[in-house]
């Protein structure tokens, strides 16, 4: 399998993250799984019909999907001729681009496009990135992103917020810290919060050596001991602190 992520324009770079290309190769032919990182995305496929969702969605040649913020893992099955080019779109910033679309009904749902908000494939052939950056600032319906402070004042701190400590670092009543993670990016404050220190355990785990144990790192992302953290790990992602 070859990913590979490319950078927007400066002019959408307070929107989306990254678009990203997924090729499979020869070797190809497995159950390839995501874990849950608070944020929507929308992508084409360019390929063979393929799994997603667990493999309870099919996702067809031509066809544009949006996929909403998950709250635990989806695999999906890559093969030697799958195809997918996507945006991955910043926390609260899809709501800017299709909003028609509910983000509470999107959370971990994988869900196609009509054709008035779909990608053209014909025109991504030879200028992909090109294409999505017009056809992505053409839909942008903000001049920023009003989560934007919120989202960096939870990654500006090392420890794990409350939602009351995050609704007094923003100076909003916890209610409309609720609704505007609801509204948004279609997860509650805390489902959030969750995520964001599970990935902060994932990048500690893949950079620890062996000396530093896991028990270390649950402490240092806020989790309470190793039974909470193995149990929150593996409900996110299905498997063990160990095995990841």
């Amino acid at each position: 399998m070859q990913y590979k992520i490319v950078q927007p324009v400066s002019e959408l770079r307070q929107f989306i993250r990254y678009y990203w290309e997924l090729r499979g190769n020869e070797k190809s032919g497995q159950w390839e799984r995501v874990f849950p990182d608070g944020c929507a995305g929308v992508f084409v496929n360019l390929g063979d019909t393929c799994l997603t969702d667990n493999g309870l969605s099919s996702l067809e040649f031509g066809k544009t999907y949006v996929v909403g913020a998950m709250c635990n893992y989806k695999d999906s099955f890559i093969t030697s001729d799958t195809h997918l080019i996507g945006a991955c779109f910043r926390p609260g910033a899809f709501t800017y681009f299709y909003d028609q679309y509910s983000r509470e009904f999107l959370t971990n749902d994988t869900l196609e496009l009509d054709d008035g908000s779909s990608f053209n494939p014909d025109k991504m052939i030879d200028k992909t990135y090109e294409y999505l950056n017009g056809f992505l600032w053409n839909r942008k319906r903000a001049k920023y992103n009003p989560m934007e402070s919120i989202i960096h004042s939870i990654t500006l701190t090392n420890k794990q917020l409350s939602v009351q400590e995050l609704a007094s670092k923003n100076y909003i009543s916890v209610r409309q810290l609720e609704r505007q993670f609801k509204k948004h990016i279609g997860l509650s404050p805390k489902e959030y919060l969750n995520i964001v220190r599970f990935q902060n355990a994932i990048k500690l785990i893949r950079k620890s050596d062996k000396r530093r144990s896991l028990l270390d790192i649950a402490f240092e992302c806020g989790y309470y001991d190793h039974s909470h953290f193995t149990s929150e790990i593996k409900r996110i992602t299905g498997i063990l602190p160990s095995q990841l």
